[in-house]
């Protein structure tokens, strides 16, 4: 290992090793980019026209310089000097005009790259499970899709665009070089190995830095994301944290700032240490030519022409020098992109699935277990765990499907194994040989639900209920055994059919911020205004959203918040009547809300249920009455099932249950 110290104090110890100063540009990713850029070969090839038309341009003005010194004024020809003069207005606007152009074709280029990059990785996470969403934060993600993309943009825009014109510019100023004077062209580009070993040092450093700041960013975005929201600033607000969560950001802006200036501050270094070297080429080069004049054999236009061409020769020759490093870093952006487009997908069709139509509702569970846990050794549980391991972006890395090593020796932690109700129990001892470590949220689940029934979900929190609603529309795999729906394992059918299905209405209904319509269309976009009003007449909404100022078109607000939590809970069930649904998932949540909104929306339940399959996770003793079975459940065991009097003759654990929770209540009834 070697250490540096680089003066000014500005920088602590840097970390080298030889086999890697160089900063590594991976063939896999470069061709993965190219195949982003294919769509715009044409345009791409325009781009290189106008950069050859803009080089050879540049590269005439100091023949210009060169005529009027060694012609125009020593002969006094004043036509020739009107010639030169306009020449010297004419190129730099022509060289202008055709400059636009290829920012034009080349913005097309870079922007169409982006978007259908920014497309696929969109696309890609919306295929992502919920254990992905629930083990990510968003704001990380859309770091992802926002700035990493721009970065890859700038690649695209900027550091190809510049490495193409300046090697046009190399080897088209040497070559004029040589044709003037080949001496002194050797004698300054002798210096190029000055030039390519800061390169060999900084670049690695660079990659690395810019990899640790996209990371920075992307936490402060996550943080950002989770406080500024609706239910994130309450929160704050509520407990009085405002100056704690201002210190909080105010650490991580720090983090973001610091590597900064540490990132500017390592490429002003580079940078001065290149225009140095550029510096003593120059010397060298008008010593020379000096001593050539002074012995009778350079003119003076010539060596004037050769020092204008050193600017077109150490211009460019920096800048690919350091191409490497920019051109090495900036890929860092793709390969962040890349690292999310190439996680395995766990929930997915398989080959030639079936399509689900007619259903008359059977729902069978046969031996069902589940835990939280990470399902696939071979998939990522979050954006978490892809920041720690990285994903099969970079040169090297494992193939898509199989887990890479751990990034800067970092080594893996398992995903936490709950959900929303912290729904798992640790296995107990002798349950399976080698499962000691894995929390169950379910274990062993056999039930049938025949249809039209409609069948209730009962035990203390944290026993499976939740769980069980999750596993039917395949948010979630079991880690064993099989769900049937009319006999269909729901892994063999296509998961937009079982969708089309499944009706649920959760406890936190999600709006988005748009209009009442907007919301309900979500469900079905093509259903009519008299099928939409129908809908929210049986949800018990139509009246109020009838009386609100711009009725249907009335914004929500983020998440909702403009509505009570009554009338959110009413358009979710207008939303899914729309849907039309053979089964329905329901959790019962109205104990929260208004004897008059827990009526209604106990009204509009009986209405939805009417004729489907219902699987509701029961909160109310009505429902529970006019269940055609109860599943009880238990630290996630089906440990009893039955109607109501048969299980309170067994006087087990719903038994107690119906004591102490369910007795006491009075049943709601509309107009109560």
């Amino acid at each position: 290992m070697v250490s540096a110290v680089m003066s000014g104090g500005w920088w602590s110890y840097i970390h080298y090793s030889d086999e890697q100063a160089q900063p590594a540009i991976s063939r896999a990713v470069l061709l993965r980019v190219a195949g982003y850029a294919r769509p715009y070969v044409g345009r791409i090839a325009l781009m290189l026209l106008t950069i050859l038309l803009i080089t050879l341009l540049t590269l005439v003005p100091p023949l210009l310089m060169r005529a009027l010194i060694d012609r125009a004024l020593p002969e006094r020809d004043l036509g020739l000097l009107n010639l030169l003069a306009l020449g010297m207005v004419a190129i730099p606007l022509f060289n202008g005009l055709i400059g636009v152009g290829q920012r034009y074709v080349s913005a097309q280029i870079g922007e169409g790259v982006i978007a259908d990059l920014r497309q696929a990785l969109f696309s890609h996470l919306q295929r992502q499970s919920l254990r992905f969403f629930t083990n990510s934060k968003t704001g990380e993600l859309m770091a992802r899709v926002n700035n990493d993309v721009v970065g890859a943009q700038r690649a695209v825009t900027g550091t190809m665009v510049e490495i193409v014109s300046n090697t046009v510019a190399l080897v088209s100023t040497v070559a004029i070089m040589l044709t003037l004077e080949w001496r002194l062209t050797i004698a300054a580009v002798l210096i190029l190995p000055l030039f390519v070993l800061p390169a060999r040092r900084i670049g690695k450093i660079l990659r690395r830095i810019t990899r640790e700041s996209m990371t920075l960013n992307a936490q402060m975005n996550g943080m950002m994301n989770e406080t500024l929201n609706v239910s994130g600033a309450l929160l704050v607000k509520l407990f009085g944290r405002e100056d704690d969560e201002s210190g909080r950001f105010g650490e991580r802006a720090r983090a973001v700032r610091d590597i900064g200036i540490r990132q500017a501050l390592i490429g002003r270094w580079f940078f001065m240490g290149l225009g140095l070297v550029g510096a003593i080429g120059t010397a060298v080069v008008y010593w020379a030519g000096g001593y050539l004049v002074l012995t009778d054999q350079l003119t003076i236009g010539t060596i004037v022409a050769l020092g204008a061409y050193l600017t077109h020769l150490y211009g460019p020759l920096s800048a690919l020098t350091n191409a490497r490093v920019e051109f090495a870093t900036s890929l860092v952006s793709f390969e962040r992109v890349f690292e999310i487009l190439d996680l395995p997908v766990e929930i997915q069709d398989r080959p030639n699935a079936r399509e689900l139509r007619d259903l008359a509702g059977e729902i069978r569970f046969e031996a069902v277990s589940f835990s939280y846990g990470q399902a696939d050794p071979n998939t990522a549980s979050g954006i978490e765990e892809v920041e720690r391991w990285g994903w099969g972006a970079e040169a090297g890395s494992a193939p898509v499907g199989r887990r890479p090593t751990p990034r800067d020796g970092a080594s893996p932690a398992p995903s936490p194994p709950v959900d929303g109700e912290g729904e798992y129990s640790p296995l107990r001892a002798g349950e399976g040989p080698g499962e000691g470590s894995v929390r169950w949220a379910l274990r062993d689940v056999d039930f049938t639900i025949r249809p039209g029934q409609l069948v209730a979900l009962v035990g203390p929190s944290g026993a499976g209920k939740t769980t069980i609603t999750y596993l039917l529309p395949r948010l979630y795999d079991p880690t064993k055994g099989r769900i049937l729906l009319d006999g269909h394992d729901i892994r063999d059918v296509s998961l937009r059919s079982l969708a089309a299905q499944i009706g649920m209405v959760t406890q936190e209904n999600h709006l988005f911020h748009d209009t009442v319509r907007a919301n309900l269309l979500y469900a079905r976009p093509n259903a009519t205004d008299a099928e939409i009003v129908a809908a929210c007449r049986s949800a018990n909404i139509h009246e109020l959203l009838a009386s609100l100022p711009d009725g249907y078109e009335t914004i929500v607000g983020e998440r909702g918040y403009r509505l009570s939590g009554g009338e959110k809970q009413r358009i979710a069930i207008a939303r899914v009547l729309l849907k039309d649904p053979c089964v329905l998932v329901l959790d019962e949540a109205t104990a929260h809300l208004d004897s008059e909104s827990e009526a209604l929306i106990q009204t509009a339940l009986e209405r939805i249920m009417r004729s489907r399959t219902s699987l509701v996770i029961a909160h109310r003793l009505s429902t529970i009455l006019a269940a055609d079975l109860i599943l009880v459940l238990d630290h996630g065991r089906l440990v009893e099932q039955g109607t109501h009097a048969e299980l309170l003759a067994r006087a087990g654990l719903y038994s107690r249950l119906y004591h102490t929770q369910f007795r006491t209540q009075t049943p709601v009834t509309a107009g109560a």
